[in-house]
């Protein structure tokens, strides 16, 4: 997933800013209530847009669409909490500065769980397992990461993606964009060869309709990875709550019917 970079000033500036908005909510919670940062809310960063995770629209209470929207959507009304989405820098959030410093309570942002990134934030179980991939446009002669050589490939700041092309694409010249939409727009527009990103969002471009037949995934990579929902590593009891939100869609058939309905393939 996306992210930008910010310099050290900026961050800090941005912590300050963000632990002052934060650091009067929260202490009145009711006995027995999860510590969120409004009392009855469950406040939810994401970084928009990345469909088929997360996509603005207007039209939904939200104000957000997606399949991770609808996840913590049926995750906020197990624990009996009204919803706030915000859109947010995914390194903020993949940072955990956005967590800690109580901007949100929870990151949903199709954000893999890795070691790195468990240093700084808690995660839930993983509730979607996913895939690296390569974008091209038809008809072009790469066929696989092996034809990448001497070309560019465009990836996305801070991911897994850009880890992996870095390792793999050997020879490739690897350009590292602060947004999907960003690197979409590049190929659109000629100025990259290729794409390595997350499965899915590579296919929601390649059966893009105003793009009809004009790009397609040529090969898959099995990283291992699994999405995790974050939040701040010390709110133990909103993990833990969270998990059990996750156990009762699982058991209850409705996380299936939410995975299918952005991924079934019948």
């Amino acid at each position: 997933m996306t992210s930008r970079i910010l310099t050290t000033a900026a961050a800090a500036t941005l912590a300050l800013g963000l632990a002052a908005c934060g650091s009067d909510k929260g202490n009145d919670k009711a006995d027995g209530a999860l510590d969120t940062i409004t009392a009855g809310t469950l406040t939810v960063c994401s970084d928009v847009p990345y469909p088929p995770f997360e996509d603005f629209d207007k039209t939904t209470p939200t104000g957000f669409k997606g399949f991770d929207i609808d996840i913590v959507t049926a995750v906020a009304k197990e624990l009996k909490l009204k919803l706030v989405v915000k859109d947010s820098d995914f390194n903020a959030l993949q940072s955990g500065l956005a967590l800690n410093s109580r901007q949100c309570d929870l990151a949903a942002s199709a954000m893999t769980i890795t070691p790195v990134r468990e240093k700084k934030i808690g995660f839930s179980e993983g509730y979607y397992d996913s895939e690296q991939s390569l974008l091209v446009p038809a008809g072009s002669s790469i066929k696989s990461i092996d034809d990448l050589k001497g070309k560019s490939v465009a990836v996305q700041k801070g991911t897994t993606g850009e880890t992996y092309a870095n390792k793999n694409a050997t020879g490739a010249k690897v350009t590292s964009f602060p947004s999907d939409a960003q690197m979409y727009a590049a190929i659109k527009a000629g100025q990259v060869d290729a794409i390595l990103q997350d499965l899915p969002v590579n296919l929601d471009h390649q059966k893009d309709p105003k793009q009809p037949g004009k790009f397609t995934v040529v090969e898959t990579y099995k990283t291992d990875e699994t999405y995790g929902l974050a939040m701040k590593k010390s709110n133990t009891d909103l993990i833990k709550a969270v998990d059990d939100a996750l156990a009762t869609l699982h058991s209850s058939g409705d996380y299936q019917k939410i995975y299918d309905s952005y991924f079934a393939t019948k």
